[in-house]
């Protein structure tokens, strides 16, 4: 690959990560799914987790600029950088747009990030624990772990607004399909615990939102957050003897 195309590489992505941080900013007014865009309105459902949780955005928007301000001014033609370019390109470019599609369409919106989830995915996996990894493998860690959350708990929405389960049952759907989704890529990404950190902490903001009302979506959220945590620490240890090897 020639340094020309790395370099067009980082800068493609670095201006898809500028429109994604952006995007809050010119879709106001977007607090969830609408309720009332469902068969069953989902104006309280038990999958969704406390708002404060959704702070967790706003680290995500600054550290994925940082990434690939990084990469494009300073690492723009190192292969490990260039290597998960496209796909963390491909899923911020999606996200450039998807408040504008949630506040519209939470079908194709619940479709979309989970493209969003996959191309995340694909670029944690192909990040490199060696290399400058508070920049480089962390925040696509971070962004790809609160999605797999997300992506499971706008697929909760569906179940429960379309009417195909109750909300307590689209809340355990949703709950299980994280857990196990987190816990293969995290065995399998090692060396980035804060993947599995971002989903505990989508965990504990469900526990959180149902910890009155719902006592077993909570406690059902908490279990899941620990089975999480194990993969995580196991991952982390693994992944610091395969840098030391």
């Amino acid at each position: 690959m020639t340094q020309d195309t790395s370099r067009l590489k980082a800068i493609l992505l670095f201006t898809a990560a500028l429109a994604f941080a952006a995007a809050p900013f010119l879709t106001p007014g977007f607090g969830g799914f609408d309720p009332a865009a469902f068969p069953v309105p989902q104006a309280d459902p038990p999958v969704q987790p406390a708002g404060y949780a959704f702070g967790i955005w706003g680290l995500i928007y600054l550290w994925l600029l940082a990434h690939a301000a990084f990469g494009l001014f300073a690492r723009s033609d190192d292969p490990f950088w260039d290597a998960p370019r496209w796909p963390l390109f491909g899923s911020l470019a999606l996200g450039a747009s998807w408040l504008a599609v949630a506040n519209a369409e939470p079908v194709l919106a619940t479709v979309q990030i989970l493209a969003m989830l996959i191309l995340a995915v694909w670029a944690a996996l192909r990040t490199s624990p060696r290399i400058e990894p508070w920049l480089g493998a962390a925040p696509v860690a971070l962004y790809a772990g609160w999605l797999t959350a997300a992506s499971w708990v706008a697929v909760g929405f569906l179940l429960g607004g379309y009417g195909l389960m109750g909300g307590t049952a689209a809340a355990a759907v949703a709950l299980v399909g994280a857990t196990v989704s987190a816990v293969a890529v995290q065995l399998r990404l090692g060396h980035a615990p804060l993947y599995g950190a971002a989903v505990i902490w989508a965990f504990v903001g469900v526990a959180v939102a149902n910890a009155g009302e719902r006592l077993p979506v909570a406690l059902a959220a908490l279990v899941a957050a620990a089975v999480v945590l194990g993969a995580t620490l196991r991952a982390a240890r693994q992944g610091r003897a395969a840098v030391a090897s």
